[in-house]
């Protein structure tokens, strides 16, 4: 049995005192939770905050990117090493980053490779755009993707990533793909490539998340599905009691 995972990506929400807020709305029902793996990612800035607001919880934090270096004239950037003593998971390759920021599959490669450096376990965003979604690209598009980006990974470091299946045309927008087709891209798509690249038993413990306009009302019926192994999960994760429905149906 794969461990279910909830995680929240506040994206470029919260304030300090918002970010402190929100944990502590969230604390009564998901702090003693041991059966899903509940994850909120907030802004960098709100990492310090969240550390000392999770701390003796069993609610992990991770970052919602980084850069591939460790250290450099990079500015704005965040490098692994800033983020290791803060979080244990990164998100990486998120279709806004893609989209609005110009990452690739060859940056998203690199990212996780230095955020596995580090000890830090890569949430990887994969998923296509409602034009190929459209015109029948879905599995290419994925495909090429997991492949790139994951390439040059051996199977001790596979097992320590996640693969989010983000459609980017259900991200934000209230349109999520329906259960049975989420699961089919994850089932028949992403899950034999990982088996394919790392090996039978890696490829079938490696959790694949989904995300895009997960929601109280439709995830009890995501997460059912055989190969959806819980929920990355945006404006949904704003809201405590959202988020804490999302954790429980993932039980």
């Amino acid at each position: 049995m794969r461990k279910p995972m909830v995680a929240g990506n506040w994206k470029m929400n919260n304030s300090l005192y918002e970010t402190r807020d929100l944990i502590r709305k969230m604390l009564p029902d998901l702090q003693e939770i041991r059966d899903v793996d509940v994850v909120i990612c907030p802004p960098f800035v709100g990492l310090g905050v969240a550390v000392r607001e999770t701390a003796e919880t069993a609610i992990k934090l991770g970052a919602q990117n980084l850069h591939w270096q460790d250290k450099g004239a990079f500015t704005g950037e965040t490098s692994p090493l800033m983020l290791k003593d803060l979080c244990e998971y990164v998100i990486i390759g998120h279709s806004e980053r893609r989209a609005m920021f110009g990452e690739t599959d060859e940056s998203v490669n690199l990212k996780v490779k230095a955020a596995l450096a580090h000890n830090l376990q890569p949430i990887v965003c994969v998923g296509e755009t409602l034009e190929e979604n459209q015109t029948n690209q879905t599995e290419t598009v994925v495909s090429r993707m997991v492949r790139e980006g994951l390439k040059d990974l051996t199977s001790d470091q596979a097992e320590k990533l996640i693969v989010a299946y983000e459609p980017v045309w259900a991200i934000g927008t209230g349109l999520a793909a329906t259960p049975e087709g989420a699961n089919a891209v994850h089932k028949e798509v992403i899950r034999p490539i990982l088996r394919e690249m790392f090996g039978k038993k890696v490829g079938e413990e490696m959790r694949i998340l989904y995300g895009g306009s997960v929601t109280p009302a439709n995830a009890k019926e995501l997460f059912d599905q055989s190969d959806i192994d819980g929920g990355l999960v945006g404006g949904a994760s704003l809201k405590a009691d959202s988020f804490a429905a999302i954790v429980q149906a993932a039980r």
